[in-house]
């Protein structure tokens, strides 16, 4: 690991996770969590040390570095127009059927009423929320930044589809 003048291994680890929190997410979808792209990122981070040239500020460097890589990722492994299926997935998802929902319906509930209606309701928003809000929700639940109108946009459904199933109250 190369590590710029007047700065010390931990001071470049510091500024390699600061730009891995701030770019990682943007990139996750299908098939990639947070955890794994931030993973991904932070290697990512790490082999572009060496090619640093210490004119401009590590985390602008690491910033661009990462970016541009993650584009040219998504770009060689998930293009549109392939007529690979499985890599069209990515950009064209599907609804999701009962059995690819995120919670498991074999999982033990715990005694507490609160619990069963808690987990039934997830159930249910996990089987129904439309796909093209599946990435923004899975981001909201894991605390990642999206914007206050899609976080409204994706409430408000949320709500309704709550409501279609009696949990929710309108007004």
């Amino acid at each position: 690991m190369k590590i710029p003048k007047g700065m010390t291994e931990q001071q470049v680890i510091d500024q390699i996770n600061i730009v891995v929190d701030r770019i990682a997410p943007r990139y996750t979808f299908y098939g990639y969590t947070v955890n794994d792209m931030k993973q991904e990122s932070f290697i990512i981070c790490m082999e572009a040390l060496n090619r640093y040239d210490e004119i401009r500020p590590l985390e602008n460097f690491l910033s661009f570095n990462l970016s541009n890589r993650l584009k040219n990722f998504v770009r060689d492994n998930h293009f549109v127009g392939d007529d690979n299926p499985e890599r069209q997935r990515v950009l064209k998802p599907a609804q999701l059927d009962y059995q690819e929902t995120i919670i498991d319906e074999n999982e033990k509930f715990s005694n507490s009423y609160e619990d069963i209606e808690s987990q039934d309701m997830m159930k249910i928003v996990d089987t129904h929320l439309p796909a093209n809000m599946r990435m923004d929700y899975l981001k909201m639940i894991n605390d990642i930044y999206i914007t206050k109108q899609r976080k409204e946009e994706i409430t408000d459904n949320i709500q309704n589809i709550l409501w279609e199933y009696g949990y929710y109250e309108e007004g």
